[in-house]
């Protein structure tokens, strides 16, 4: 399903005013705690952590579908030090290998179907390099989201004030629509997304098949324990599966 609020340049560009730097940004660009390395941001959106990543002299790949959110991305200050490939997380192909593999954003939970799910974690897996690491994180099912989702904001863009509201539409098993609506001065533009709030077991189920191990999960962006039962996020770091059989023989 497209996703104007990815595609449509316009609603691209409100993006880094509606998700401006975070704690969890904070979180993945501490993983690069190595000088000059190799990073591949999968869903790269408008390019925020690759542009920091490369302000601190690491080499970056940013990798999105949308071509509207690379436009955005290219014109960050280090926009032109970084490599911009327009590709899906299952689609994308490097003759290079990285020492950080991130998808941020709960963009994992865009990946609806296992096999999306199995392609992307495959991705990872063939592209890390010796001792490189992919983290990724998605939302906790066993939180209520339906409660908290849907939110009302006020956006001061250059040509005036935007009015945000997201309302979820449906919750079905594991899967949520829901629309974004965006009402400027003149139009009002609306947007519908689909995501998969996949349980932990699932999740790790997959990881495993796609040849990867789960080394670490935290609950929180503060690197808390990650608890079943009440821990929004569910933060995965992984790494190949016979690195690990290595590292333990």
């Amino acid at each position: 399903m497209a996703d104007e609020h990815y595609e449509n340049l316009t609603m691209a560009q409100i993006y880094d005013l509606d998700s401006p730097w975070s704690v969890d940004r904070d979180f993945y660009l501490a993983l690069a705690a190595r000088p000059s390395m190799t990073i591949l941001d999968l869903g790269c959106g408008t390019g925020l952590l690759c542009n920091a990543y490369a302000e601190e002299g690491h080499r970056v790949v940013g990798a999105d579908p949308a071509a509207a959110m690379l436009e955005v991305a290219k014109k960050k200050p280090y926009g032109g030090s970084i490599q911009w490939v327009q590709a899906t997380a299952q689609e994308f192909r490097s003759q290079d290998r990285f020492d950080l593999i991130i998808m941020t954003g709960h963009a994992f939970q865009v990946l609806i179907d296992d096999s999306d799910v199995l392609a992307a974690l495959s991705v990872m897996q063939k592209h890390l390099a010796t001792d490189g690491i992919a983290v990724f994180e998605s939302r906790n099912p066993n939180v209520d989201w339906a409660k908290r989702w849907d939110y009302v904001m006020n956006i001061d863009m250059p040509a005036g004030k935007v009015k945000e509201s997201r309302r979820m539409l449906e919750q079905k098993g594991e899967r949520m629509t829901f629309e974004l609506k965006y009402e400027f001065a003149n139009e009002t533009q609306y947007s519908r997304s689909e995501l998969r709030f996949m349980p932990y077991s699932k999740i790790k189920e997959l990881i495993q098949a796609a040849g990867l191990e789960v080394v670490q999960i935290y609950g929180d962006w503060d690197k808390s324990p990650f608890d079943e039962n009440a821990s929004e996020e569910m933060i995965f770091c992984t790494r190949r599966a016979e690195e690990l059989d290595s590292l333990r023989t």
